[in-house]
């Protein structure tokens, strides 16, 4: 059921996706949803996956980063955008900004993935390596702007991200009406703060799920807190989950009241091999998160219709390349 506290106004309203769904149609893809009756014997439930592994560059990214990107005044977009990004982000703004014909730059920490450095590459971002912790990152992006000028876009603590990122869910209740609940993987907060602001602004009876690894459940403390509890030497397969809850994020899901379930690796594990094998979807590990929460937690989604957002597919296939 609908929780949303009472409080101050929220950083993004609904008003604020439906404009980002009218900025970034025909660019961003309308990805499909689609059902598995396998699947569905498994959980006990009747699933609809949001398939954003689909998306353009790979993941749902793609959405906040273009109404980002298409949202700046020309005077500031020729200075370009820059960011720091484990992967998908980057990759996402890097093609969004080669659309509009202004650089990228991205601040990438050395451990990104192999697939996730080169596709970033391919999309014309210019990159600087950093050590793989939060400060080098920071740290790293503060001295790219102060050398290029360039706007920064962050990977989920802001406005525009964040309406961008809503409209995954907007698509999802019109493609699957009469949803029970919808589970969003949750690492940043961008992907189910957007979520959260359409569902609440629907109208409709929607429980709204943010889905975390165990070994990286700040965003399941901070909620559980009422305060950021910043990420401390998160341990996941689910490398795009490691980031910690940003202001706006956390105003958002705290103001909405959302709740987060988590799930061990072995169990994400076994969602991206079910995934594969049964509905021939290729997901990331934390693109599997979410159906490892319904996999996981049984006892909330047995006998629903469940939205499931797969929210990336950008994986390394073992093997020779």
């Amino acid at each position: 059921m609908n929780d949303r506290h009472a409080g101050a106004p929220m950083p993004v309203e609904p008003g604020d996706v439906h404009a980002a769904a009218q900025r970034i149609d025909g660019r961003a893809h309308r990805t499909p949803v689609i059902t598995c009756r396998s699947i569905d014997d498994i959980v006990g439930g009747r699933l609809f996956f949001k398939c954003e592994n689909m998306q353009r560059t790979g993941a749902f990214k793609f959405r906040g980063a273009a109404n980002a990107v298409l949202s700046l005044p020309d005077g500031e977009a020729h200075r370009g955008v820059a960011t720091h990004s484990s992967g998908n982000h980057a990759a996402a703004l890097a093609e969004a900004a080669r659309e509009r014909g202004v650089p990228a730059y991205i601040v990438m920490p050395e451990s990104a993935p192999r697939i996730k450095q080169e596709a970033v590459a391919g999309y014309g971002g210019r990159i600087t390596f950093c050590e793989p912790t939060l400060a080098a990152r920071q740290r790293g992006l503060e001295e790219v702007v102060a050398r290029t000028g360039a706007s920064v876009v962050h990977p989920y603590n802001d406005a525009r991200v964040i309406a961008g990122q809503g409209t995954a869910t907007l698509e999802l209740l019109d493609q699957a009406p009469r949803l029970d609940a919808i589970v969003a993987p949750i690492g940043g907060g961008g992907l189910l703060s957007g979520a959260s602001v359409v569902v609440d602004g629907s109208g409709e009876d929607i429980e709204l799920f943010g889905a975390e690894p165990t070994g990286a459940d700040d965003a399941k403390r901070s909620l559980a807190a009422g305060r950021i509890l910043p990420s401390i030497a998160p341990s996941t397969i689910a490398d795009g989950l490691l980031t910690s809850l940003g202001e706006l994020t956390f105003a958002i899901l705290h103001g909405h009241g959302r709740t987060i379930l988590c799930v061990d690796d072995d169990v994400t594990r076994r969602a991206m091999r079910l995934l594969w094998e049964r509905a021939k979807l290729v997901a990331e590990p934390s693109g599997a998160v979410a159906l490892g929460v319904v996999l996981a937690h049984p006892e909330v989604f047995e006998g629903r219709r469940v939205g499931v957002i797969v929210s990336g597919g950008n994986v390394e296939m073992p093997g020779p390349r």
